[in-house]
């Protein structure tokens, strides 16, 4: 780069973060990217071959920095397994890889492809972010030798990571993640001995990163928010939708309000796998939300958020959130109840069979209440009150409880839990309330259509979930989803293999 180049762009980059200081907001933007997939092959394809698909794919997702960037957004968001897809065993998936160092280097790939080399993929993206003057998050995979005197060092010699980074607006590499939690499936993948919790200071807040099956978890994602106090997490996640409590939107706008900090949600788009929705969160809901299960298109978003959302004069108070259900009396119906399956999990459910009235299901330490009224009782449609208090997961086991005002997906209560998309019966009024024995409980609210309802619902500072006035869709749930880690089982023995 010629010196007159360099000065203008110190110059650019120092006016960006002159720009950013001058005010309490920042422009963000996440990507939903339709994913260029490579054949499916247990062999490994050539070097040569694996990066003609990737820049395939960074093809599509320097147009949508590109676009970004025009639009004044400071970072930018794309997705889990956006650059290369996920369709790979262990060995397919080597010729993809690219070993990235610590950030603490101090390395611009763009500038200096050579240092770390081969590093196509870093030196394009760190190029993508220098060219546009924006952090540009992305997800490779990394890839470590290791040797016989580690123990944990799997039979081929390396150790195969999911990672996240970040890259600055000069371009300097200044996050790396390790995926701790994979998803099963991702057998390709090895989990870091250790969980990461990784941050860093931008002149718009303090960010911190981990990737989709990781939220759920209390390393790193509660880490982060409550014990190094990020202003704002980076979310690349190629997210299953699964309804009724587990859609993309629904899920990650709930965890925003719950933890109190803005979430960069930027999902990976296949309509075969239901993948879809992501968006812009903040603690007060959806600053900006799209779900597309229709189309095989990208779709980009930006929105102005608060850099420090715990500083705003309208950040939510603190909530007890079984101070309300701990201090009534159980409401009537308890003998009435049934049980179903939430996928695997086994809720105790009550029929709603009036119009309007109060209720109260219990399950283990858990008892949910509801106070509700009807507008338009659909006569082929129930609703039902649940509650769930138990372990989920199959290989590894987490503590959910959960209290759910939720439509069936048919009269027959048999399907109650199963996945359901359209409702026709609209509410008056709801307010739900549960025993919670965690703070850590996330609210839900679903309409018709798998539609988000920002700014008609609103949550109590004694932990009832309370619609504002009448549903303006018909419900599909209002849920309070609640995380108790410390009944986690322990986490199970990683094979490195």
């Amino acid at each position: 780069m010629l010196p007159s180049e360099t000065l203008l762009h110190a110059a650019v980059f120092a006016l960006t973060v002159l720009q950013a200081l001058a005010s309490d907001t920042f422009i963000a933007a996440v990507y939903e990217h339709s994913v260029i997939l490579p054949d499916v092959t247990e062999e490994p394809v050539s070097p040569d071959d694996a990066l003609a698909l990737m820049n395939k794919n960074m093809d599509i997702l320097e147009g949508a920095i590109k676009a970004a960037a025009q639009q004044g957004a400071h970072i930018i968001v794309t997705p889990e397994d956006g650059i290369y897809g996920w369709r790979f065993t262990r060995e397919a998936i080597y010729p993809y890889l690219e070993d990235i160092p610590d950030p603490a280097v101090n390395w611009i790939p763009c500038t200096d492809p050579t240092r770390f080399a081969p590093a196509a993929v870093q030196e394009r993206l760190s190029c993508m972010a220098r060219n546009n003057s924006i952090y540009v998050v992305a997800n490779i995979g990394d890839k470590k030798v290791c040797n016989s005197s580690d123990p944990s060092c799997p039979s081929d010699g390396r150790y195969q990571y999911n990672t996240a980074v970040v890259f600055d607006p000069e371009g300097k590499l200044v996050a790396r993640y390790h995926k701790y939690h994979l998803f099963r499936g991702e057998t390709q993948f090895n989990y870091p001995k250790e969980p990461e919790a990784v941050t860093f200071e931008t002149p718009f807040g303090k960010f911190g990163i981990f990737t989709c099956f990781d939220i759920l978890f209390r390393e790193p994602a509660v880490v982060l928010v409550n014990e190094l106090q990020v202003d704002t997490v980076l979310f690349p996640t190629a997210w299953m939708n699964v309804l009724p409590f587990l859609s993309a939107i629904e899920f990650h706008s709930a965890w925003a309000m719950g933890m109190g900090v803005n979430l960069l949600s930027a999902n990976t788009h296949n309509i075969g796998f239901a993948m879809t929705g992501h968006g812009l969160f903040t603690p007060k809901g959806p600053a900006a939300y799209h779900y597309d299960s229709r189309t095989e298109e990208g779709h980009l978003l930006l929105a102005e958020l608060s850099s420090h959302p715990h500083l705003s004069p309208t950040y939510p108070p603190a909530i007890n959130w079984s101070l309300h259900a701990t201090s009534v009396k159980k409401f009537p119906g308890g003998n009435d109840t049934f049980s179903a399956a939430v996928r695997r999990d086994i809720f105790t459910f009550i029929e709603l069979r009036s119009k309007a009235g109060n209720c109260t299901v219990c399950q283990g330490d858990l008892c949910c209440y509801l106070m509700y009224q009807m507008s338009n009782k659909s006569e082929d449609e129930v609703y039902v009150l649940g509650a769930f208090d138990g372990l989920h997961g199959s290989l590894i086991k987490y503590h959910w409880q959960i209290c759910t005002l939720l439509k069936c997906k048919s009269t027959d209560l048999n399907t109650c839990g199963q996945p359901v998309e359209t409702a026709k019966t609209k509410f008056e009024m709801f307010s739900l309330s549960g025993t919670f024995g965690t703070n850590y409980v996330f609210p839900e609210v679903l309409y018709s259509g798998v539609q988000l309802a920002p700014g008609e619902f609103e949550v109590l500072r004694d932990g009832r979930l309370k619609s504002k006035h009448a549903t303006l869709k018909p419900l599909l749930t209002a849920t309070l989803f609640g995380r108790f880690y410390d009944k986690d089982l322990p986490h199970p023995l990683r094979n490195p293999q």
